[in-house]
């Protein structure tokens, strides 16, 4: 899938931004309209290393689970998360946060995300519908982290980390 962007504007300095974000048991708090059932994949959930189960909601997806796992920090300005999904995890995924100082005390999210599908059938599902539901999903998204993070308010219980 080719990589889209999409933008909020958040009333934080973005190393409040970033702290939040670099923690990726928060990320369960703002995409749980289409990314759900979340489990950590260690008990440290910030930080490099850090990584999460979940399954997507996606329509018509027999194989909705997926895993990202954070790969790169650069306090205050960028976080890049890793991952697969799909039929036996063959579709590589990448979400890169960059959090970007608008004004004192305004940070500007960027979110892009984007899949690398090798296999025709899913090259084809994605390019017929996953891109544009994705990206309406992260815009919807990305308006909750600001309302979570202006407003002071958590959504649901954290994610726990699997049981083995």
């Amino acid at each position: 899938m080719d990589p889209f962007t999409v933008t909020v504007n958040v009333a934080l300095p973005r190393e409040q931004v970033f702290e939040y974000l670099a923690d990726i048991a928060n990320h369960a708090e703002f995409t749980d309209h289409y990314l759900v059932d979340w489990r950590l994949t260690r008990i440290e959930s910030y930080g490099e290393g850090a990584g999460a189960r979940f399954r997507s909601k996606v329509p018509l997806n027999r194989f909705a689970w997926a895993d990202m796992t954070i790969a790169e920090l650069q306090p205050p300005f960028k976080i890049v998360e890793r991952g697969r999904g799909g039929k036996f995890n063959r579709i590589k995924m990448i979400g890169t946060y960059e959090i970007i100082e608008a004004h004192p005390g305004m940070s500007r999210v960027e979110y892009t995300y984007e899949t690398d599908a090798h296999v025709l059938s899913d090259v084809i599902a994605e390019n017929t519908f996953a891109r544009s539901w994705a990206k309406r999903k992260a815009k919807k998204s990305m308006k909750r982290l600001r309302a979570i993070l202006e407003e002071g308010r958590k959504r649901g219980k954290r994610p726990s980390v699997a049981a083995g």
